[in-house]
């Protein structure tokens, strides 16, 4: 569980913690509460891993920021379920996490090399009453490139600095394994620990340091050529032809031996790539030479429209690649028409490209003392992929909260006649008093069923987003926004500047957004519960694409679950596992890292559980039919999935949707959905005057059809044993 306190699992407030630390743990009714024992006579003991996806405030904070690296980073674990595909979706969305590293680099270039160095420290009036610049503003421009560089430069340590995690700090939970190399569910605490990862991680630093490298030589060499100019640019276009190159051949990523100390690639790419940094430092700050005198930092809006240009490419070739399907037979999955990747990728590519713009409009305005800027005349003005950028986030957020509208009311009425049907079959003929329940409740299942139509709105958001992307070409030919808008479209520049700036405070808006939406999902257990799935999802899985996305917190979960359920399948006859929400996918992959004598006494109780609904069609590699049926077989189909149709987020996992549909499997997967009626009843209980709650997706273990469950997965459990008789269980490590 993460949303919920363990109080609330155990159903009682007096709780101690019998293992664990206080980030993650496992608690437990205290004695003399009274509730020492669950459905059936069950031990009662819950875990809660609530503060390792986010934590603290402050931390939460830092997370937000690293959002594009994490849906970069998810691309790749929404892998298609073909090896055909699967060599082609790896490469495509580590090159991509690999741009969003370039525009990263190039955004705290633009505020420090282009803004500042260049055009603040060129013009007295932007001098004027700032004596923290003003020092630096009548030294030469090669010194003062050089000097203001080192603030790229930390801006790279800290992103990885915000990403990173110390392995030791999971040192004492991870289990070894026999496959540390591997990258399916059984490995996915060895990920961020295996030398592949530290060759990625290895490889975006030096990417990042060659970008910072490329700029200041490409404003070099806008001064004038030289054999040490041409000697540095070839170094580095090497260099990043490396990183590349290394990113596009999985097999010499994937090539780390077991022992990272024995790994020297990182070790040469960091050396080589601190040693051209250094060298192109020292030449551009003691090397004299006339500068050119130009609006901006020369060559730099080029480089930048590139990266947006490269981006706009590796796009449109994964939803080529995620469409193209080997002999046309396969089904589609419902959600994201199979295009997860290619859409959640232009997500993260559109929302970083935003970001960026955002900051050096931003810093842009402050440094010219303007509140709206557009004409190429102003001092501070972004580059035109910056200010293309900005405009193409607020049109393309225009259009998608149209066609978000469009959706909703066309898919309406047959949501509604769907409702109407669910809850005419499960409360037929209810009296006067309780209509008006009744439609609440219809209304409750027409607002979950709206999650099947959220793929839609998602590929219609990632088309435009692509879209907004390919205008940054138009800055290759150098058409700005301004002119072009008033050329073509007889738009004033007033009103472009108008338009801009509200695109500008868009962009800011949904950063509070974020900020204040991670506050509320670290701290507040409700708003999580609905809104922290979506972080819970991504955060799920290891650093494979982007090694600056946020930590990976199933490598400490899924261990430390799994020597905890071994060591309580030495000590009782059974051992039921109950998982709601993503708790329910941590315990799938636990459950496959259990060995045979102790998956031969666990039982498995899932309820709103996106395994099926969400994370099979997202993940068909890695949470696909396949591995379901998988889990399944492991445990003996000791299985039971609890769902209704009022949940927007859990859902069945192998029966049909609809209630009275025929099931699409021969038991016993068939067997293991139970749908469940929410509410239970429109009317109130004889004795009470209110009637039962409407669950949706939010924990239900007070209700009687939990407790029912809990008890027939242990009666199962006890009868294996008595069939069986006692066996040891031996360790897992």
């Amino acid at each position: 569980m993460a949303g919920a306190g363990a109080g609330q699992v155990l159903g009682c407030r007096d709780v101690r913690q019998v293992a664990g630390d206080r980030r993650a743990g496992f608690y437990r009714p205290r004695a003399q509460s009274r509730h020492t024992t669950g459905a059936g006579g069950t031990v009662l003991e819950a875990y809660q891993w609530s503060d390792l996806p986010s934590g603290t405030a402050a931390r939460t904070l830092s997370l937000v920021f690293l959002l594009p690296f994490m849906l970069s980073n998810v691309t790749f674990w929404m892998r298609p379920a073909g090896r055909g595909l699967q060599s082609g979706v790896t490469v495509l969305s580590r090159l991509l996490a690999l741009t969003l590293t370039l525009v990263y680099a190039l955004t705290a270039a633009g505020v420090a090399l282009d803004l500042l160095a260049w055009k603040c420290m060129g013009s007295s009036g932007c001098l004027a009453g700032r004596g923290w610049l003003s020092w630096l503003g009548g030294r030469p421009v090669g010194l003062r490139l050089a000097l203001l560089a080192l603030v790229p430069f930390a801006a790279v340590a800290l992103v990885w600095f915000l990403g990173a995690r110390q392995a030791r700090s999971y040192g004492a939970f991870r289990l070894p394994t026999a496959k540390p190399q591997g990258d399916d569910l059984t490995a996915l605490d060895r990920w961020d620990v295996s030398p592949r990862a530290k060759r990625l991680h290895t490889i975006h630093v030096a990417a990042a340091l060659v970008t910072l490298d490329v700029v200041l030589l490409a404003a070099r060499a806008a001064a004038g050529t030289s054999v040490t100019v041409v000697v540095l640019s070839a170094l580095t276009g090497a260099l990043l032809a490396t990183c590349v190159v290394l990113l596009c051949v999985p097999r010499l990523l994937e090539s780390a031996p077991i022992a990272s100390t024995r790994d020297r690639m990182p070790l040469v790419l960091r050396a080589v790539a601190g040693g051209l940094t250094v060298a192109t430092l020292g030449y551009v700050a003691v090397e004299p030479v006339r500068w050119p005198r130009s609006n901006g930092l020369p060559r730099y809006d080029d480089i930048v429209a590139i990266v947006f240009v490269t981006q706009t490419a590796l796009l449109v070739a994964l939803a080529v690649l995620a469409l193209w399907r080997p002999g046309g037979r396969d089904r589609r999955p419902a959600l994201l028409r199979g295009l997860g990747a290619a859409v959640v990728a232009a997500v993260a590519v559109g929302l970083a490209g935003a970001l960026s713009g955002e900051v050096v409009y931003r810093a842009a305005s402050l440094l010219s003392r303007r509140t709206f800027m557009l004409r190429t005349g102003d001092l501070a003005v972004p580059v035109p992929a910056y200010r293309w950028a900005i405009l193409a986030f607020f049109l393309t957020t225009i259009a998608a909260v149209a066609a978000g509208a469009i959706i909703i009311l066309s898919t309406r009425a047959e949501r509604r006649r769907t409702a109407a049907a669910i809850v005419a079959r499960d409360y037929p003929a209810p009296p006067p008093e309780a209509k008006a329940r009744a439609r609440r409740v219809e209304k409750a299942v027409i607002q979950a069923s709206f999650t099947e139509q959220l793929g839609s709105l998602a590929i219609a958001y990632a088309c435009l987003t692509v879209i907004g992307l390919a205008a940054s070409a138009l800055a290759l030919a150098g058409l700005e926004p301004s002119p072009l808008a008033q050329d073509l479209l007889g738009v004033p520049s007033e009103v472009q500047s108008v338009v801009m700036a509200i695109g500008s405070y868009l962009i800011l808006a949904v950063v509070v957004g974020l900020l204040v939406g991670g506050l509320f999902a670290s701290r507040t257990a409700w708003f999580r519960r609905y809104v922290g799935v979506l972080w819970d999802l991504g955060t799920f899985w290891p650093r494979a694409a982007h090694p600056f996305a946020p930590p990976c917190y199933t490598e400490r979960a899924v261990p430390e679950l799994t020597d905890r359920i071994c060591q309580l399948a030495r000590r009782y006859d059974g051992v039921v596992l109950s998982g709601h929400s993503q708790g329910s996918v941590i315990l799938a992959a636990t459950v496959l890292r259990l060995r045979p004598e102790v998956r031969r006494r666990v039982a498995l109780l899932t309820y709103a559980s996106p395994l099926k609904r969400l994370c099979a069609e997202l993940y068909p590699e890695y949470l696909g039919e396949p591995v379901l049926h998988e889990i399944g077989h492991r445990i003996g189909w000791r299985w039971l999935n609890l769902w209704s149709n009022t949940d927007p987020i859990g859902g069945w996992i192998f029966s049909g949707q609809r209630p009275g549909d025929q099931p699409a499997l021969p038991p016993p997967a068939a067997l293991v959905d139970r749908r469940l009626r929410d509410p239970d009843d429109v009317l109130a209980p004889p004795g009470d005057s209110t009637p039962p709650p409407i669950w949706g997706h939010t924990p239900y273990e007070s209700d009687d059809r939990y407790a029912a469950a809990v008890r027939e997965l242990a009666d199962r459990l006890r009868a294996d044993w008595e069939q069986r008789g006692p066996q040891n269980c031996a360790e897992l490590h």
